[in-house]
């Protein structure tokens, strides 16, 4: 039987090392709170009270712990990572992925961090994203194993930190996202309205949403904000409805702000007749010098 070591059981470990063990592989596992694995030990993994005992039974070890911070914390000192493949599935920023990648390398490990782009329930489905960057050899030897935690598994490239940049970049509209829903929901419930009578709408307005990526991108990518047909205009006259609708409604629309202080930058740069696209720029850093710099905009 295949060993792989999972360290860290929380939700998202817990989920990966159940795969595994549906999978056929003799599952090793450690937790900080050592109580985290009874379920998984009646499952028939093998937990180990020590990280460097975990970490030896096993040539590949899966860490799902919150941060690097806390996987180096946790593996520093245990003197086995020499010759084993360390692969990451945690939070954290590029920079915190080079410097973790550095110190596997030190330490003698190959190293391939990751991402995972769902939740713990859909570990293991045909759809679910994995997304690898760092040592190709590592990603070669162990993307059939890789793939029981999700059928849809990518390679990013050599960079380490690679992962962590695409978490960054492509999770960056998950809690925006969140939060315009609860704001709907809030929206229906002033008027007694549950939130499950605007799912359907909600998940046609996402694919909408979905739609445009295309043109977003181009747009974008070439610097012609003129195809999408939503100018910045249309957004900014939107504005003083938002003021109206949460005295309306009485909800907490605050967390708007940061967004209408842009369109105020945009517009007062003359991006007005731009499509909406044409944020970007007073997001990317150095693009130019915007309107805020030039305090044109509050």
């Amino acid at each position: 039987m295949n060993n792989v070591t999972v360290l860290g059981t929380g939700a998202m470990g817990t989920a990966i090392a159940q795969a595994f063990l549906a999978a056929g592989y003799r599952t090793h596992v450690w937790n900080r709170s050592p109580e985290r694995t009874t379920a998984l030990v009646a499952a028939g993994a093998v937990a180990h009270p020590a990280v460097a005992d975990a970490v030896a039974a096993s040539r590949v070890i899966v860490t799902t712990m919150t941060t690097f911070a806390a996987t180096r914390d946790s593996l520093d000192g245990t003197g086995e990572l020499a010759g084993r493949d360390l692969i990451t599935l945690n939070s954290g920023t590029p920079a915190q992925a080079r410097q973790f990648a550095r110190f596997a390398h030190c330490v003698g490990a190959r190293y391939l961090g990751g991402a995972i782009k769902n939740v713990p329930s859909a570990v293991g489905n045909f759809d679910t994203l994995l997304y690898f960057g760092g040592d190709r050899a590592v990603f070669d030897t162990h993307v059939e194993t890789l793939r029981v935690l999700g059928g849809d598994v990518e390679f990013l490239g050599p960079d380490p930190d690679l992962a962590a940049l695409y978490e960054s970049a492509v999770g960056a509209t998950l809690l925006p996202t969140l939060l315009g829903i609860f704001e709907g929901a809030a929206i229906l419930a002033s008027r007694g309205i549950p939130a499950e009578a605007m799912v359907g709408y909600s998940a046609k307005w996402l694919r909408m949403i979905e739609s445009l990526l295309p043109i977003l991108a181009t747009e974008i990518d070439t610097q012609d904000y003129t195809r999408l047909g939503a100018t910045v205009n249309l957004f900014h006259t939107a504005v003083t409805d938002d003021t109206q609708l949460a005295a309306e409604t009485g909800i907490d629309m605050s967390w708007h702000e940061p967004i209408n202080h842009l369109l105020r930058c945009a517009v007062a740069e003359g991006r007005g007749d731009q499509s909406i696209t044409a944020l970007f720029e007073l997001l990317a850093a150095g693009t130019q010098q915007s309107a805020r710099a030039r305090g044109l905009c509050g």
